[in-house]
């Protein structure tokens, strides 16, 4: 009995991974079909998660993920021992560069900015705290990705060939693990125009004592503005920051 409860609970509990920025809406009916359970047990799931706020009626027939979502990103806001250190650095950062000011980490196989500080012409950015990051694009994602372990990064290697060679990455697999030494021997990565047109970045990652990294701090910076910052500068100051972050966290 208390294998199969777990069993459907953890089925349900994948109905909220059925949500993407394709698919902001379900039906029941998709819910049963995607989850491969009978239609009864898809609108059971749909009713448990709608009485606990994390899916709500959307019309039609549909559902959408619920408000309880909201209250739950406020006190993951509230825990995240990043943030808890890294927004008053980012604030300086903001300060000192008068551009906007990004954290972003790891979290399971997705990479996801999780604060951003508004400098004095706050960037359009496509992403935010939330949405996915493609994994290869980006000052960001280059600093993470440096940071792991060639085992690790050999398995997304191996489970991205489409992706990485449409981010222009080399697709052999010792030239993609030098690509990301170097980044990782450079300390920061300076991307143009990567993930947005309109958008440069500068990235540095905050690191841990075992090699591993708490994520990154990046500076967004629009395109005709990068060609005439002081890049080299704005370089140490993003490192520096980082560093003080780590060494806060470490503390």
């Amino acid at each position: 009995m208390e294998e199969k409860s777990a069993t459907s609970l953890e089925r349900m509990l994948r109905v909220l991974d059925l949500f993407d920025d394709e698919h902001l809406t379900r039906t029941a009916e998709e819910i049963a079909s995607l989850l491969d359970v009978s239609l009864p047990t898809g609108y059971r799931y749909v009713k448990t998660l709608g009485e606990a706020g994390l899916l709500q009626r959307a019309g039609d027939s549909r559902y959408a993920l619920g408000p309880r979502i909201v209250v739950l990103d406020y006190y993951i806001r509230r825990a995240d021992p990043l943030l808890q250190v890294a927004i008053p650095h980012m604030a300086e950062l903001v300060e000192k560069t008068s551009f906007d000011c990004v954290t972003s980490a790891w979290f399971g196989s997705q990479i996801l900015d999780t604060h951003r500080e508004m400098g004095k012409a706050p960037a359009t950015l496509s992403y935010g705290r939330g949405r996915p990051r493609p994994l290869f694009s980006g000052g960001a994602p280059k600093v993470i990705l440096a940071s792991f372990p060639p085992a690790s990064l050999r398995k997304l290697f191996d489970a991205h060939p489409g992706d990485i060679a449409r981010a222009g990455l080399p697709t052999e697999w010792s030239a993609f693990r030098k690509y990301y030494a170097a980044i990782r021997r450079a300390g920061h990565y300076v991307s143009r125009g990567e993930l947005e047109p309109q958008l440069a970045a500068i990235a540095a990652p905050i690191p841990k004592a075992d090699g591993a990294v708490w994520g990154a701090l990046s500076v967004v910076i629009d395109m005709p503005r990068i060609d005439v910052v002081d890049v080299p500068r704005v370089v140490q100051l993003v490192r520096q920051a980082a560093g003080r972050i780590a060494d806060e966290l470490a503390g």
